[in-house]
Order: C-alpha cells, then sequence, then structure tokens
C-alpha cells in the first residue's frame, strides 16, 4: 500500500467557523481526505464573534478522517488594532508551536493572518524539512496600504521584504486570480518569479442554486424579516475594512423614500457599528443588518436578494478576489460590483454579463445602478443573474477547482 503525504494546513479559518475562506479550506480538505493524510491547525472558532467553552490551550479533534487542532486565542475586538494585533502575535507562536509537533511532508499555509500565515510555512519548512504551499487570499501589505492602515511606511517596507522573502522560500504559490498573478510578478520585477498558479476559489454550485422567491425557505425569510414584496440590494459577507462599507452605506439615504426598497447587509466586521450608526443617526427604516446565516441557510438568504452587492476598495486590485461573487453567481441573481476595471470580479461579471460595475468611490454610480436594476423588469433581472449561473458551471465549478488543487499537492 502506497503511504499517503502527510500535509499539515495552518489555516486560520476552519469548520465551523463562518469566514469564507474557512468554508473554502473545510471544504477543500473534506474533499481530500482520502488522497492524504491531513491535519489542521486553526483557532478556536469565532470568526462571528462566538463564545468559547475551551479553556485548553490546545485542542484535538476530528472532523470525518481530519485530524484538527484548535488554538485558543485571546477575544478580538475587530475595531481595536491592539486586539487584532494580539490575537495575530498569539496565533503565530502559538501555530509554530503546533506545527513543530506534527510531521509533514508539505506545509500548506494561507496569507491570514498577513504576512505571519506565510511565515509560518517558511519557518516550518526549514525546521521540518518539508515543502511549503503557500496560498495567496489577500496580498499584504498591499491591502493594508490601500486603507492606509497605518501612516508608518518602514512598517509596510518591512511587511513586504518578509512576504517576498515567504513567496521566494515557496516551493508553490497558489494565487486566487490572474490579476494577483500579476501582482505577484511585479513584486519581482518580472525576475525570477517564483513558481506559481491560478486557481479559483469557488462556492458549492450543487447546493446554492437559483431559487425563486416563494420557494418555501425563502419565502419564510422574507416574511421574517418583513421583506416579502420589497426589491432586495443586498450585501453577505465580511463587514470589514477593505470594501469601503462605511462610505456605500450612505447611498441608502438617497433611497429612503422607496417604500417597495430594502438594503440587507448580512454579516459582521470592523465597520458594522459605523454603518448602523450612521442609518440610525439619519433615521433611515429600510436598512436591515443582520447577522452570519448558518452555512446550510445561505442558499435561500443569497436567493432572497434582487440583487447583491460585490465590492472592494479602490487599490485592491490584483490584491485579493471577493469569494462572495461565486456564491451570487451560483444563486443566479445580478451583481452590482463596485470594482476596477481590470480586476478578476469585473471581468467576470463582465465576461458572463451578469451585472454593472462601477468604480470604487463614485458613489452617484452607485445610485444610479440601484435605479436601473430597480428600473428594469424582474425577467431581465432574472436572466442577468443565470448568465453568472451559466458561466459559473461552464468555467469556475468546484470540482475544477479542487481538482486542481489536488493535482498540485500530488505533484510537489
Amino acid at each position: 500500500m502506497i503511504k499517503k503525504k502527510k500535509i499539515t494546513f495552518v489555516i486560520n479559518y476552519f469548520y465551523p467557523d463562518f469566514a469564507s475562506t474557512g468554508q473554502l479550506m473545510t471544504e477543500l480538505c473534506l474533499d481530500l481526505q482520502h488522497d492524504f493524510d491531513i491535519t489542521v491547525i486553526a483557532a478556536q472558532p469565532g470568526y462571528a464573534g462566538e463564545e468559547i467553552e475551551s479553556k485548553k490551550i490546545f485542542e484535538t479533534d476530528y472532523l470525518e478522517n481530519i485530524k484538527v487542532i484548535r488554538i485558543r486565542l485571546p477575544k478580538v475586538d475587530k475595531t481595536s488594532k491592539f486586539s487584532r494585533m494580539k490575537y495575530i502575535f498569539s496565533y503565530f507562536i502559538l501555530a509554530n508551536i503546533a506545527l513543530l509537533k506534527e510531521k509533514a511532508d508539505i506545509i500548506y499555509t494561507i496569507s491570514q493572518p498577513p504576512i505571519l500565515g506565510g511565515l509560518i510555512g517558511t519557518i516550518g519548512k526549514f525546521i521540518k524539512r518539508a515543502k511549503h504551499v503557500y496560498n495567496i487570499q489577500d496580498f499584504n501589505p498591499e491591502q493594508a496600504e490601500a486603507v492606509s492602515y497605518t501612516n508608518k511606511q518602514f512598517v509596510f517596507d518591512v511587511a513586504r521584504a518578509i512576504d517576498k522573502l515567504n513567496c521566494r522560500y515557496a516551493d508553490q504559490i497558489v494565487v486566487v486570480g490572474h490579476d494577483m498573478a500579476e501582482t505577484l510578478k511585479k513584486r519581482f520585477n518580472n525576475k525570477n518569479v517564483p513558481s506559481h498558479v491560478v486557481i479559483n476559489n469557488w462556492t458549492n454550485e450543487k447546493e446554492i442554486i437559483p431559487l425563486d422567491k416563494d420557494e418555501p425557505h425563502v419565502a419564510e425569510f422574507l416574511e421574517r424579516h418583513n421583506l416579502t414584496d420589497k426589491f432586495i440590494v443586498m450585501y453577505s459577507g465580511n463587514l470589514g475594512l477593505y470594501y469601503d462599507l462605511e462610505n456605500i452605506i450612505k447611498v441608502t439615504n438617497e433611497f429612503r423614500d422607496y417604500k417597495d426598497l430594502a438594503f440587507v447587509f448580512i454579516g459582521e466586521g470592523a465597520v458594522k457599528k459605523q454603518m448602523q450608526q450612521y442609518v440610525k443617526e439619519n433615521r433611515i427604516e429600510n436598512v436591515l443588518f443582520l447577522p452570519y446565516q448558518p452555512k446550510e441557510f445561505i442558499k435561500y438568504s443569497l436567493n432572497a436578494a434582487d440583487v447583491h452587492f460585490v465590492v472592494n476598495q479602490k487599490g485592491i486590485k490584483g490584491v485579493s478576489v471577493p469569494s462572495k461573487i461565486y456564491g451570487v453567481m451560483a444563486a443566479g441573481k445580478p451583481i452590482l460590483g463596485v470594482l476596477e476595471q481590470g480586476s478578476e470580479a469585473q471581468l467576470l461579471i463582465d465576461k458572463s454579463n451578469c451585472g454593472v460595475v462601477v468604480e470604487p468611490k463614485d458613489y452617484k454610480g452607485i445610485v444610479e445602478a440601484i435605479k436601473y436594476f430597480y428600473s428594469l423588469d424582474q425577467e431581465q433581472r432574472k436572466q442577468m443573474g443565470l448568465n453568472g449561473r451559466a458561466y459559473l458551471e461552464k468555467y469556475l465549478k468546484r470540482e475544477t477547482s479542487i481538482n486542481k488543487y489536488r493535482n498540485l499537492l500530488k505533484s510537489i
């Protein structure tokens, strides 16, 4: 019997966490568990602020055949930089300790937490004499620079130097968009660019399918939140720093008198309180904030919308790809993209003809785009959304991406 390769995934978020990366990595590991001997090192779940019962620093459990080592970390307040840093450095130190105790042929890390996620793999590669696969979901410090996370340039310079080192020593880099491959090449001035491959993120298109609003679960969701017969503009995902949501929320004021239109923001994140504050202060009544929906319910909540926001901050082109686009396309719903021209998500919307794109910070353009979707008849909107579903089925299937990972990991 051929001995299976041992892969240790050090991935911060993992089942049952709500974070999109956690869901992707959980599906990947479950699909690869019969090909490889998999161990996962992850934080105790807490992306949406869940309370953690365990008192142990390291706790081992199993998800099917996957050994999962969970790290207990300090509670994070996403609005506080100090709290974020304390959380990130605790994870970095404890994940390294956990990794030292594990046997591994391949160490698989992701770019979360920024810079340090990859550094865990760089350190592990040399100490464990293993191969390192570095999956870059977001380029940092480029992402932090786009939102001026700090005005200390030397912090960005040091961070960039460390992450270039991570890239240089990785045996294989995986990026999730073609624009991100260009960013990698730019980092190295197109000279001796480390070995890399583009593998798109995905959604489970067999689970998330287009449903009408009269489907019982969708109808019940609409009724429960007093949204029946309303035109719904939805944002579903991380209400974090890299999406300009603290300004996009102001667009809702233009629609305050539209009695049959509602904005629904589903998720948690660093700017949620600021967004809620704006809505409260301006007494806008047709904006609803909901917590993350359970994974098995997302297929219904996504289908409750008439149009979905897929947004990124200015300067994020080539830095990350908003994963939510795949879920929206699978649900067959039209997209209002607030995205830079040439970014992976903008190109997907353009190629599939499944929505409208405006440039980041063009708030007047966002208002016009919402009015445009609102003015379309239902059939036109439906067709636009189904264009996205057809494109996804042809080019972006979950199985396609997972097979690329399987072949990549077998070849290393």
